[in-house]
C-alpha cells in the first residue's frame, strides 16, 4: 500500500487496494470511526463497517474489477484536515451480473492526517448519471 503522507496519495492508494482486492489495505485508508457512503446511498460508520460492505462484493461480482482514478483537487480546510475530490472509472468483467461495463464516479473524501499518515475519515461516491433519464454518463 501506498505510503499517505500527502493528500495525494490517498488517490493511489485507494485505486492500489481496490485492484489488488485487498480489503485489509483498503481498510488501512480509513480513520477508525470513518464514514463511507456507496455509489447506491448506502451509509456505513466505522472501518470495520467500511470493509464489510467491500469483501463481499470483491469475493464475487468484483472479484476481477478495476478502478482508474484521477484527482481532481485538494482543498486544505484546517491543519492536518482536507478536502479531496477525484474521478474513478471501474471497470467490471464478465462475472458482474450486468456483464463487462465501464462505471463513472466521482468520489469526494474528508482526510485527516493522523500519526503521521493521512486517512479517510468521510467518503461519498456519486455515479455520473443523466439527471432525466438515469443513463450512466462516462466522461470523455
Amino acid at each position: 500500500m501506498t505510503n499517505m503522507k500527502t493528500p495525494e496519495d490517498v488517490v493511489a492508494a485507494f485505486q492500489a487496494a481496490w485492484n489488488d482486492h485487498d480489503m485489509a489495505a483498503f481498510g488501512r485508508l480509513f480513520g477508525q470511526d470513518a464514514t463511507f457512503v456507496n455509489r447506491f446511498g448506502h451509509y456505513v460508520r466505522g472501518v470495520e463497517q467500511v470493509v464489510a460492505l467491500h469483501v463481499p462484493i470483491h469475493e464475487t461480482i468484483y472479484r476481477d474489477s478495476t478502478l482508474q482514478n484521477e484527482l481532481i483537487d485538494i482543498a486544505c480546510v484546517a491543519e492536518g484536515v482536507a478536502v479531496i475530490h477525484f474521478w474513478s472509472r471501474l471497470t467490471a468483467d464478465a462475472s458482474h451480473p450486468a456483464g463487462p461495463h465501464v462505471i463513472d464516479t466521482v468520489i469526494q473524501a474528508v482526510l485527516t492526517r493522523q500519526d503521521a499518515a493521512w486517512r479517510i475519515q468521510a467518503l461519498e461516491n456519486t455515479t455520473l448519471t443523466n439527471p432525466r433519464t438515469g443513463e450512466i454518463v462516462l466522461r470523455g
